[in-house]
This record gives C-alpha cells, sequence and structure tokens, in this order.
C-alpha cells in the first residue's frame, strides 16, 4: 500500500485525540475501521506508530519521526490547493477578454463589472447576428467568450472542446403600439395577434421554426413577417404594422407597450461559452458570475418581466 495523504491525517487525528476511539469519532468513522486502517499504515511504515493501552494512545519513536513530517507536510499541500484554487479562478496571465455576442441585454452589464472589477484588464467586444459565427471564432481562439442565444431547449452550436454554461431563460413578450386596441391588456394570447403582421431581428438559429410552430399550435400561419433591424422592427410597431417579438428584458421606449404572452409559447435562453484548453477558461466561472448578475440586473429594469416572474419563477437567472 502507498502512503497517501489521508493516512497521515489519520496518524494525526489520533495523536491529537490521544486516542483511537476518540480520533475515530472525530472522523465520522466506526473505530474498527480506523484501527484496520491504522494497522495497515503501521505495516506501510514499518512498524508500531502508537502504543496503545487502556488510557489511550501515545506515539512511538517512529510514530513522532511521522507525525513531525505529517504535521509540514499537510498544512503545505492544504495551502498549494489553495493557491492553486485562487490562481484557477484569478485573471493572471490572461492578457485581456475578447467577447463576441449577439443581440441581448447582458453584454453592456457583463463589460460594465468586468472594467470596474478588474479595471487593468482590456476587454474588447464584437456583435454578430450570427451565433454559428461567435461560436466559431472562439474555437478557433479569436474571441473568448461567446454571449449567445437559443429559442427553448435549442442546444447551442456544436464545436469542438466548446463549454456552455446557461445565464438565464426568458420568456418572449409582444411588443405593441400604445395606441393598439390590445395595448392595456395584462396578457395576450397569441392568438388574439393572428391578423397583425410580425417583426424580428434576424438570427441563423431556430426561432422562425419555433415561432412558426407556436402560431400553429395557436391556430393561425403569421402574414407577413418582416425581418430586420431592432430600429425598423420598433418604428414598425409604433406606427401599428406589426407586432414585435421580443426578449422580456427589453428596456421599453416611447409609444410602445410590452405585454407578456399566456404560457409563454415562447422561451430564449442565454449561453455564455468558451473553449475548454483556452487561457480566459480559467476565469470562465468568474465571467459566467458577471454575466448573471447582469442579467438579473436587465429583469430588474424591465418591470412588466419583474412582475411576470413573480408568477413564473422557473424563468430569469440561473442561480
Amino acid at each position: 500500500m502507498d502512503l497517501e495523504l489521508r493516512h497521515l491525517k489519520i496518524v494525526r487525528a489520533v495523536a491529537e485525540a490521544g486516542s483511537v476511539t476518540k480520533a475515530a469519532t472525530q472522523l465520522g468513522l466506526a473505530q474498527p475501521s480506523l484501527t484496520a486502517q491504522l494497522k495497515r499504515i503501521e505495516r506501510t511504515l514499518g512498524g508500531a506508530l502508537f502504543e496503545r493501552d487502556r488510557n489511550g494512545a501515545r506515539p512511538t519513536p517512529l510514530g513522532q519521526l511521522v507525525l513531525t513530517r505529517a504535521r509540514v507536510l499537510l498544512p503545505a499541500v492544504r495551502e498549494l490547493q489553495e493557491e492553486a484554487v485562487r490562481f484557477a479562478n484569478s485573471y493572471e496571465g490572461i492578457p485581456g477578454f475578447r467577447i463576441g455576442a449577439t443581440h441581448g441585454p447582458i453584454l453592456g452589464g457583463l463589460v460594465e463589472r468586468l472594467t470596474a472589477a478588474h479595471p487593468n484588464t482590456p476587454v474588447s467586444t464584437s456583435t454578430s447576428w450570427s451565433a454559428r459565427e461567435l461560436t466559431s471564432l472562439v474555437s478557433a481562439g479569436r474571441l473568448d467568450f461567446a454571449l449567445i442565444g437559443t429559442c427553448g431547449d435549442t442546444p447551442p452550436p456544436s464545436a469542438e472542446a466548446m463549454i456552455w454554461s446557461v445565464v438565464g431563460t426568458d420568456p418572449v413578450f409582444a411588443l405593441l403600439s400604445e395606441r393598439h386596441p390590445l395595448a392595456g391588456e395584462k396578457e395576450l394570447e397569441l392568438a388574439s395577434l393572428a391578423d397583425e403582421g410580425w417583426a424580428v431581428a434576424p438570427g441563423d438559429g431556430c426561432f422562425a421554426d419555433c415561432f412558426a410552430g407556436a402560431c400553429a399550435r395557436a391556430g393561425f400561419v403569421p402574414k407577413t413577417v418582416y425581418e430586420t433591424d431592432v430600429a425598423t422592427c420598433l418604428h414598425l410597431a409604433k406606427v401599428g404594422k406589426a407586432a414585435v417579438l421580443c426578449q422580456a428584458t427589453f428596456e421599453l421606449t416611447a409609444g410602445l407597450v410590452m405585454i407578456p404572452l399566456v404560457g409563454a409559447p415562447l422561451r430564449w435562453r442565454h449561453l455564455l461559452g468558451w473553449h475548454s484548453d483556452s487561457l480566459a477558461a480559467r476565469a470562465a466561472r468568474a465571467i459566467a458570475h458577471h454575466a448573471r448578475d447582469a442579467h438579473d440586473d436587465a429583469i430588474r429594469r424591465s418591470a412588466p418581466y419583474a412582475e411576470w416572474l413573480v408568477r413564473n419563477p422557473h424563468f430569469g437567472t440561473v442561480p
């Protein structure tokens, strides 16, 4: 049997407790089990480590030697573990963070947090409508992290050695002109908007298919769908030419109302991705934490969503 750190911990526990019975209680072991382990340790080390009688256990000269070494080795290993964890979760040696994102509510808050918490670590950003493009850039080492969205439970784009962490899941709401006949409703059945034109921002995921499926389940086929930039979507909604599908974290602008859809027929997952072998992966846990805080803030800024979330707590930021 090779000597292991746990064996040294047993020897130390017996010496500090003064008896095998007390040491077994402290270690959460049965006394016969600890006795058997101690005997195997003594055979490995070539002799008795304790003199045991009804008064307890006292170290032998060999036991004193082992204890002297154990009292040096065990704290040193603990310090090594703590230092390794700190290093693995620090930004030491990372020259900066290159973050790519599709349109979403998280990037601004993430940059705000990173630059405030680590002012000497450069942060750069890039945006794309394509989650596949951003994933490829991370996989190729041209970006460190990608913030993307997927419809419902659809998996993110596949790429070798990519790791994905869910930041949060939001319902998709409808944006309407404040002059729309349904603008005063608290919630809307998707079917109640069957006669509307629709405006959506572009993307390379399956959202169009998910939307078509939700409409089919509601009993209609969308008459007109405008795929265009966000500014044009908002303009079409304000002038009453389209209902706009939006993430529930959308910050309302004048002339518009945001209304939940009954049953949340459409969902949007926010994901943070990184390459497992990259240098920046050491900080992935911290980056994900900042991203979730940014998502939480976006929810608080959206009064309709924050109110809706009280009744639907299974949505929102991942704890």
